[in-house]
C-alpha cells in the first residue's frame, strides 16, 4: 500500500507556536477514506475541540468521492480522533488554560492504510512574531541565492 498522502496545514507554523505533537487515528466512512486517498482533502481551517471527553477535527474538508452514490458523506462533519486516555486528560487540561488550542499539521496515510492525523498542542503567535518569521524566510531566502549564484 502506498503511502505518499502527505496534507499538510501551512499555515500552522505560521500563525502559532506549536509545542507539542501527537499522532491520532480518525474515524471514518468508506467514501472519506477514498478520497483522502485520492488526495482530496484540506485541513487548512480545520480545528480541533472537546465534546465531553472525546476529541474532534471540526471543518476538515474531505471532497465527495466521485463514484459514491447515496452512501456519500458530509464533507464538512466532524470527525472523532482516537487517542489514549491519558493523551486526552492531558490536552484537555492544557486547553483549558488561555491562548492554548489544538491544531490539525499533517493528514497522512501509514504503512498499514490507515489515515492518521498529526495534532499539536498550540500557542497563538503575536504580530511581532510573524514579522521576525517572515524576516528569517527573506534572509535565508537571499543567502541560498547568493550561495546559488556563486557556484
Amino acid at each position: 500500500m502506498s503511502n505518499k498522502i502527505n496534507i499538510k496545514n501551512k499555515k500552522a507554523s505560521f500563525e502559532y507556536h506549536l509545542l507539542e505533537r501527537l499522532i491520532a487515528g480518525i474515524v471514518l466512512t468508506g467514501t472519506e477514506i477514498k478520497s483522502i486517498r485520492n488526495g482530496k482533502a484540506s485541513i487548512q481551517e480545520a480545528y480541533c475541540s472537546f465534546e465531553k471527553d472525546e476529541l474532534f477535527v471540526r471543518n476538515m474538508h474531505i471532497s465527495q468521492y466521485d463514484y459514491g452514490t447515496y452512501n456519500n458523506h458530509d464533507p464538512k462533519r466532524d470527525r472523532k480522533l482516537l487517542l489514549t486516555a491519558r493523551e486526552l486528560k492531558k490536552l484537555k487540561t492544557k486547553t483549558t488554560e488561555k491562548g492554548f488550542t489544538i491544531i490539525p499539521t499533517l493528514l497522512f496515510i501509514n504503512e498499514k492504510g490507515f489515515a492518521k492525523l498529526e495534532i499539536a498542542l498550540a500557542k497563538g503567535k503575536k504580530m511581532y512574531d510573524k514579522r521576525q518569521d517572515i524576516k528569517k524566510k527573506d534572509t535565508r531566502r537571499e543567502i541560498e541565492r547568493d550561495i546559488r549564484q556563486n557556484r
